[in-house]
């Protein structure tokens, strides 16, 4: 992050939407609006911001995933592939 280019006042954001939206496009790198001195908001390109969406779901997975196993909360392989087997095979 580049504090003196990434972090504005909401005044920034105001009177020049257009040129944060170019960019945060162009460099991929959000931008922090500040009112009062104080962080508020995030401005993110849509790609970026979709990256980050994806990698917080899969790790919310990987989390989820790793509680059932500590809670023993599994199944064997074999019993899932006999499952599935007579499911969709018989």
């Amino acid at each position: 992050m580049n504090l003196s280019q990434d972090i504005k006042p909401i005044t920034y954001l105001k009177s020049k939407t257009a040129d944060a939206i170019n960019t945060v496009n162009e460099n991929k790198r959000a931008m922090i609006i500040t009112q009062n001195g104080e962080a508020k908001a995030v401005v993110q390109d849509i790609k970026s911001y979709e990256e980050l969406q994806n990698s917080l779901a899969l790790l919310k997975m990987i989390n989820h995933s790793e509680r059932q196993l500590r809670e023993g909360k599994v199944t064997e392989q074999e019993e899932v592939f006999n499952h599935i087997e007579n499911k969709y095979f018989s």
